[in-house]
Protein backbone atom coordinates (compact mmCIF):
# COMPACT_ATOMS: atom_id res chain seq x y z
CA UNK A 1 0.00 0.00 0.00
CA UNK A 2 1.18 3.49 -0.81
CA UNK A 3 2.20 5.58 2.16
CA UNK A 4 0.15 8.81 1.75
CA UNK A 5 2.87 10.94 3.37
CA UNK A 6 5.54 9.59 1.04
CA UNK A 7 3.29 10.12 -1.98
CA UNK A 8 2.65 13.70 -0.86
CA UNK A 9 6.39 14.26 -0.52
CA UNK A 10 6.99 12.85 -4.02
CA UNK A 11 4.32 15.09 -5.52
CA UNK A 12 5.66 18.15 -3.69
CA UNK A 13 9.19 17.36 -4.86
CA UNK A 14 8.07 16.96 -8.47
CA UNK A 15 6.11 20.21 -8.38
CA UNK A 16 9.28 22.07 -7.38
CA UNK A 17 11.09 20.96 -10.54
CA UNK A 18 11.24 23.90 -12.93
CA UNK A 19 12.91 22.74 -16.14
CA UNK A 20 12.79 19.76 -18.48
CA UNK A 21 16.45 19.12 -17.74
CA UNK A 22 15.84 19.02 -14.00
CA UNK A 23 12.88 16.68 -14.52
CA UNK A 24 14.88 14.36 -16.74
CA UNK A 25 17.69 14.29 -14.17
CA UNK A 26 15.18 13.54 -11.40
CA UNK A 27 13.46 10.78 -13.37
CA UNK A 28 16.76 9.18 -14.39
CA UNK A 29 17.82 9.21 -10.75
CA UNK A 30 14.63 7.84 -9.21
CA UNK A 31 13.50 5.35 -11.86
CA UNK A 32 15.15 2.27 -13.29
CA UNK A 33 15.93 2.41 -17.02
CA UNK A 34 12.95 0.08 -17.66
CA UNK A 35 10.58 2.28 -15.62
CA UNK A 36 11.83 5.36 -17.47
CA UNK A 37 11.14 3.58 -20.76
CA UNK A 38 7.62 2.59 -19.68
CA UNK A 39 6.38 6.03 -18.59
CA UNK A 40 6.46 7.70 -22.03
CA UNK A 41 4.87 4.59 -23.53
CA UNK A 42 2.02 4.76 -21.02
CA UNK A 43 1.49 8.41 -21.89
CA UNK A 44 1.25 7.44 -25.58
CA UNK A 45 -1.33 4.78 -24.65
CA UNK A 46 -3.50 7.44 -22.99
CA UNK A 47 -3.12 9.84 -25.92
CA UNK A 48 -4.07 7.13 -28.42
CA UNK A 49 -7.05 6.03 -26.31
CA UNK A 50 -8.25 9.61 -26.07
CA UNK A 51 -8.03 9.97 -29.84
CA UNK A 52 -10.30 6.93 -30.21
CA UNK A 53 -7.77 4.34 -31.31
CA UNK A 54 -8.60 0.65 -30.93
CA UNK A 55 -7.01 -1.06 -27.92
CA UNK A 56 -5.67 -3.99 -29.97
CA UNK A 57 -4.07 -1.59 -32.46
CA UNK A 58 -2.53 0.46 -29.64
CA UNK A 59 -1.03 -2.64 -28.04
CA UNK A 60 0.41 -3.82 -31.35
CA UNK A 61 1.77 -0.46 -32.46
CA UNK A 62 3.45 0.27 -29.12
CA UNK A 63 4.63 -3.28 -28.43
CA UNK A 64 2.80 -3.59 -25.12
CA UNK A 65 0.36 -6.12 -23.73
CA UNK A 66 -3.35 -5.61 -24.10
CA UNK A 67 -3.62 -5.60 -20.28
CA UNK A 68 -1.48 -2.46 -20.14
CA UNK A 69 -3.74 -0.71 -22.64
CA UNK A 70 -6.86 -1.94 -20.85
CA UNK A 71 -5.54 -0.55 -17.58
CA UNK A 72 -5.08 2.83 -19.23
CA UNK A 73 -8.60 2.63 -20.64
CA UNK A 74 -10.02 1.79 -17.23
CA UNK A 75 -8.26 4.76 -15.63
CA UNK A 76 -9.47 7.01 -18.42
CA UNK A 77 -13.06 5.91 -17.74
CA UNK A 78 -12.55 6.87 -14.08
CA UNK A 79 -11.99 10.45 -15.23
CA UNK A 80 -8.24 10.58 -14.99
CA UNK A 81 -5.97 12.26 -17.55
CA UNK A 82 -8.26 15.20 -18.23
CA UNK A 83 -5.23 17.46 -18.75
CA UNK A 84 -3.71 15.16 -21.39
CA UNK A 85 -4.57 15.78 -25.02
Amino acid sequence: MINPLWLDQLISTMLKIKTKGEMLDFLRGILTPKELEQLPTRLQIIKKLKSGANQQNIAKSLGVGIATVTRGSRELKLGRFQNIS
